[in-house]
Protein backbone atom coordinates (compact mmCIF):
# COMPACT_ATOMS: atom_id res chain seq x y z
CA UNK A 1 0.00 0.00 0.00
CA UNK A 2 3.10 2.34 0.70
CA UNK A 3 4.25 1.83 -2.77
CA UNK A 4 1.21 2.75 -4.09
CA UNK A 5 1.16 5.88 -2.36
CA UNK A 6 4.50 6.82 -2.99
CA UNK A 7 4.07 6.42 -6.87
CA UNK A 8 0.62 8.41 -6.40
CA UNK A 9 2.65 10.87 -5.22
CA UNK A 10 5.80 11.15 -7.47
CA UNK A 11 2.59 11.36 -10.25
CA UNK A 12 1.28 14.15 -8.88
CA UNK A 13 4.41 15.53 -8.20
CA UNK A 14 5.21 15.27 -11.85
CA UNK A 15 1.40 17.14 -12.98
CA UNK A 16 2.37 19.67 -10.96
CA UNK A 17 6.00 20.66 -12.53
CA UNK A 18 4.16 20.12 -16.54
CA UNK A 19 1.20 22.59 -15.43
CA UNK A 20 3.66 24.79 -13.50
CA UNK A 21 5.89 24.65 -16.93
CA UNK A 22 3.04 24.60 -19.30
CA UNK A 23 2.05 27.89 -17.15
CA UNK A 24 5.48 29.62 -17.06
CA UNK A 25 6.05 28.64 -21.01
CA UNK A 26 2.48 30.18 -21.89
CA UNK A 27 3.19 33.76 -19.69
CA UNK A 28 6.35 34.09 -21.05
CA UNK A 29 5.32 33.67 -24.95
CA UNK A 30 2.33 36.04 -24.33
CA UNK A 31 3.96 38.26 -22.44
CA UNK A 32 7.45 38.53 -23.63
CA UNK A 33 7.91 36.76 -26.89
CA UNK A 34 4.51 37.58 -28.97
CA UNK A 35 4.73 41.23 -28.24
CA UNK A 36 8.25 41.61 -28.99
CA UNK A 37 7.81 39.59 -32.27
CA UNK A 38 4.72 42.38 -32.95
CA UNK A 39 6.11 45.22 -31.96
CA UNK A 40 3.14 45.36 -29.09
CA UNK A 41 2.80 48.45 -28.34
CA UNK A 42 5.30 50.58 -30.80
CA UNK A 43 2.37 52.22 -32.84
CA UNK A 44 1.84 54.94 -34.97
CA UNK A 45 -0.60 57.92 -35.75
CA UNK A 46 -1.94 57.96 -39.21
CA UNK A 47 -1.28 61.60 -40.37
CA UNK A 48 -3.31 63.49 -42.89
CA UNK A 49 -2.60 62.97 -45.99
CA UNK A 50 -5.40 64.56 -48.28
CA UNK A 51 -3.93 67.67 -50.01
CA UNK A 52 -0.33 66.55 -49.69
CA UNK A 53 1.37 66.37 -53.51
CA UNK A 54 2.68 62.90 -54.81
CA UNK A 55 6.46 63.95 -54.48
CA UNK A 56 6.26 65.01 -51.00
CA UNK A 57 4.46 61.60 -49.29
CA UNK A 58 7.51 59.30 -49.45
CA UNK A 59 9.85 61.53 -47.20
CA UNK A 60 6.95 62.42 -45.23
CA UNK A 61 5.81 58.86 -44.32
CA UNK A 62 9.11 57.37 -43.69
CA UNK A 63 10.16 60.05 -41.12
CA UNK A 64 7.26 58.60 -39.79
CA UNK A 65 7.96 54.77 -40.05
CA UNK A 66 5.11 54.69 -42.38
CA UNK A 67 4.89 53.35 -46.48
CA UNK A 68 2.68 54.37 -48.77
CA UNK A 69 0.81 53.04 -51.72
CA UNK A 70 -1.25 54.37 -54.87
CA UNK A 71 -4.34 52.51 -55.63
CA UNK A 72 -5.17 51.82 -59.25
CA UNK A 73 -8.33 54.33 -58.85
CA UNK A 74 -8.17 57.78 -59.62
CA UNK A 75 -10.99 60.77 -58.75
CA UNK A 76 -10.93 64.17 -59.96
CA UNK A 77 -11.15 67.58 -58.09
CA UNK A 78 -10.85 70.93 -60.59
CA UNK A 79 -9.54 72.89 -57.34
CA UNK A 80 -6.40 70.53 -56.59
CA UNK A 81 -3.41 70.16 -58.38
CA UNK A 82 -2.57 66.69 -60.95
CA UNK A 83 -1.48 63.94 -58.34
CA UNK A 84 -3.09 65.22 -55.03
CA UNK A 85 -3.79 63.05 -52.46
CA UNK A 86 -7.78 62.37 -52.27
CA UNK A 87 -8.24 59.63 -50.18
CA UNK A 88 -5.96 57.76 -48.00
CA UNK A 89 -6.84 54.14 -46.10
CA UNK A 90 -6.54 54.10 -43.36
CA UNK A 91 -7.63 56.93 -42.55
CA UNK A 92 -6.11 60.03 -40.45
CA UNK A 93 -6.16 59.65 -36.63
CA UNK A 94 -5.54 55.42 -36.75
CA UNK A 95 -3.44 54.19 -34.57
CA UNK A 96 -1.23 51.48 -36.49
CA UNK A 97 2.05 49.55 -36.37
CA UNK A 98 5.34 50.87 -37.67
CA UNK A 99 6.41 50.10 -41.10
CA UNK A 100 2.16 49.84 -42.10
CA UNK A 101 1.55 50.68 -46.02
CA UNK A 102 -1.17 53.80 -46.88
CA UNK A 103 -3.29 53.38 -49.30
CA UNK A 104 -3.56 56.65 -50.84
CA UNK A 105 -5.82 57.72 -53.92
CA UNK A 106 -4.61 60.53 -56.74
CA UNK A 107 -5.97 63.36 -58.15
CA UNK A 108 -6.08 62.88 -62.05
CA UNK A 109 -3.67 64.73 -64.44
CA UNK A 110 -7.11 65.24 -66.61
CA UNK A 111 -10.46 65.49 -66.08
CA UNK A 112 -12.78 62.44 -67.33
CA UNK A 113 -15.47 62.76 -70.02
CA UNK A 114 -18.91 62.74 -68.70
CA UNK A 115 -22.68 63.02 -70.60
CA UNK A 116 -24.11 65.86 -70.74
CA UNK A 117 -28.16 64.94 -68.99
CA UNK A 118 -30.71 66.83 -69.94
CA UNK A 119 -32.11 69.34 -67.64
CA UNK A 120 -34.54 71.15 -69.56
CA UNK A 121 -38.24 71.35 -68.61
CA UNK A 122 -36.80 70.42 -64.92
CA UNK A 123 -37.09 72.39 -61.78
CA UNK A 124 -33.91 74.75 -61.03
CA UNK A 125 -33.51 72.81 -57.65
CA UNK A 126 -33.70 69.21 -59.20
CA UNK A 127 -31.40 70.39 -61.86
CA UNK A 128 -28.75 71.43 -59.61
CA UNK A 129 -28.75 68.22 -57.94
CA UNK A 130 -28.74 66.17 -60.95
CA UNK A 131 -25.48 68.75 -62.05
CA UNK A 132 -24.06 67.89 -58.66
CA UNK A 133 -24.68 63.77 -58.90
CA UNK A 134 -23.20 63.72 -62.48
CA UNK A 135 -19.47 66.01 -61.61
CA UNK A 136 -20.77 69.10 -62.75
CA UNK A 137 -21.09 72.26 -61.49
CA UNK A 138 -23.30 74.96 -61.70
CA UNK A 139 -22.83 78.19 -63.28
CA UNK A 140 -24.70 81.41 -63.44
CA UNK A 141 -28.29 81.33 -63.34
CA UNK A 142 -30.12 83.36 -66.38
CA UNK A 143 -33.82 84.31 -65.60
CA UNK A 144 -35.66 85.43 -68.59
CA UNK A 145 -39.31 85.76 -68.92
CA UNK A 146 -41.66 82.75 -69.38
CA UNK A 147 -44.54 81.14 -68.10
CA UNK A 148 -42.47 78.51 -66.08
CA UNK A 149 -40.95 79.86 -62.89
CA UNK A 150 -37.75 78.62 -61.74
CA UNK A 151 -38.22 75.84 -64.66
CA UNK A 152 -34.55 75.30 -67.02
CA UNK A 153 -35.60 76.62 -70.34
CA UNK A 154 -31.84 76.05 -71.67
CA UNK A 155 -28.44 74.33 -70.70
CA UNK A 156 -25.37 76.22 -71.62
CA UNK A 157 -21.47 75.35 -71.88
CA UNK A 158 -19.30 78.42 -72.20
CA UNK A 159 -21.73 80.30 -73.68
CA UNK A 160 -23.04 77.51 -75.91
CA UNK A 161 -26.26 75.35 -75.82
CA UNK A 162 -25.53 71.60 -75.13
CA UNK A 163 -27.65 68.88 -76.29
CA UNK A 164 -28.08 65.50 -73.79
CA UNK A 165 -25.55 63.45 -74.22
CA UNK A 166 -22.57 65.98 -75.57
CA UNK A 167 -19.18 64.58 -74.03
CA UNK A 168 -17.75 67.32 -71.35
CA UNK A 169 -14.92 67.33 -68.87
CA UNK A 170 -16.43 66.75 -65.36
CA UNK A 171 -16.38 69.72 -63.33
CA UNK A 172 -17.24 71.72 -66.02
CA UNK A 173 -19.63 74.89 -65.00
CA UNK A 174 -22.85 74.76 -66.49
CA UNK A 175 -24.93 78.08 -67.02
CA UNK A 176 -28.75 77.46 -67.06
CA UNK A 177 -31.83 79.87 -68.56
CA UNK A 178 -34.38 79.87 -66.10
CA UNK A 179 -38.26 81.05 -66.00
CA UNK A 180 -38.98 83.52 -64.10
CA UNK A 181 -42.79 83.11 -64.01
CA UNK A 182 -44.01 86.07 -65.52
CA UNK A 183 -44.42 84.89 -69.05
CA UNK A 184 -48.24 85.57 -69.48
CA UNK A 185 -48.21 88.86 -70.36
CA UNK A 186 -49.02 89.65 -73.82
CA UNK A 187 -46.72 90.57 -76.55
CA UNK A 188 -46.58 92.01 -79.94
CA UNK A 189 -43.85 90.44 -82.30
CA UNK A 190 -41.45 93.39 -83.30
CA UNK A 191 -40.84 93.70 -86.96
CA UNK A 192 -37.17 92.09 -87.41
CA UNK A 193 -36.97 92.19 -91.53
CA UNK A 194 -34.52 94.05 -93.18
CA UNK A 195 -32.22 94.73 -89.29
CA UNK A 196 -28.70 93.22 -89.21
CA UNK A 197 -28.31 90.80 -86.69
CA UNK A 198 -27.03 92.81 -83.72
CA UNK A 199 -29.52 95.22 -84.06
CA UNK A 200 -32.46 92.41 -84.21
CA UNK A 201 -30.77 90.35 -81.28
CA UNK A 202 -30.65 93.32 -79.26
CA UNK A 203 -34.48 94.44 -79.94
CA UNK A 204 -35.56 90.93 -79.26
CA UNK A 205 -34.36 90.57 -75.71
CA UNK A 206 -35.70 94.38 -75.21
CA UNK A 207 -39.06 93.35 -76.33
CA UNK A 208 -39.04 90.37 -73.65
CA UNK A 209 -38.57 87.68 -76.12
CA UNK A 210 -35.63 85.50 -76.51
CA UNK A 211 -33.47 84.09 -79.55
CA UNK A 212 -34.56 81.22 -81.62
CA UNK A 213 -33.27 79.25 -84.26
CA UNK A 214 -30.95 81.20 -86.19
CA UNK A 215 -31.29 80.08 -89.85
CA UNK A 216 -28.69 80.97 -93.27
CA UNK A 217 -29.77 81.89 -96.88
CA UNK A 218 -28.07 82.59 -99.79
CA UNK A 219 -29.06 85.30 -101.75
CA UNK A 220 -28.15 87.95 -104.46
CA UNK A 221 -30.44 90.93 -103.66
CA UNK A 222 -30.02 91.13 -100.31
CA UNK A 223 -26.65 92.56 -97.83
CA UNK A 224 -25.38 90.07 -96.00
CA UNK A 225 -26.21 89.78 -92.17
CA UNK A 226 -29.26 91.45 -93.15
CA UNK A 227 -32.72 89.48 -91.24
CA UNK A 228 -34.83 88.53 -94.59
CA UNK A 229 -37.74 86.48 -92.69
CA UNK A 230 -38.75 86.09 -89.12
CA UNK A 231 -41.24 83.40 -87.09
CA UNK A 232 -43.55 84.52 -85.46
CA UNK A 233 -44.00 87.13 -88.27
CA UNK A 234 -44.35 90.53 -87.16
CA UNK A 235 -47.29 91.97 -85.26
CA UNK A 236 -48.16 88.39 -84.35
CA UNK A 237 -48.92 88.27 -80.52
CA UNK A 238 -47.04 86.29 -78.17
CA UNK A 239 -46.09 85.61 -74.29
CA UNK A 240 -43.14 86.86 -73.09
CA UNK A 241 -40.33 84.71 -72.96
CA UNK A 242 -41.68 82.97 -76.31
CA UNK A 243 -38.30 82.73 -79.12
CA UNK A 244 -38.22 84.47 -82.58
CA UNK A 245 -36.37 82.09 -84.97
CA UNK A 246 -34.79 84.62 -87.78
CA UNK A 247 -33.48 83.45 -91.06
CA UNK A 248 -29.81 85.69 -92.37
CA UNK A 249 -28.80 86.58 -95.96
CA UNK A 250 -25.13 85.18 -96.79
CA UNK A 251 -23.63 85.83 -100.13
CA UNK A 252 -24.34 83.41 -103.09
CA UNK A 253 -21.46 81.39 -103.66
CA UNK A 254 -22.40 79.89 -107.29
Amino acid sequence: MSDFKTAAKKIGIHLVLVIATILLLSFLFLKVFLPSYTNHGQTVTVPDLEGYEYHQLESFLSARDLQFEVTPDSGYNAELKPFTVLKQNPSAGNKVKQGRKIYVTLNAKNAPLIKMPNLVNSLLKNAQETLGNVGLVRGEIIYVPDVGINVVLEQKYRGRNIPEGFEIPKGSQIDLVVGDGLGNQILDVPNLIGMDEVDAEFLILGSGLRMGRINYVETDTVPKGTIVRQLPPAGAEVKTGEPIDLWISEINKN
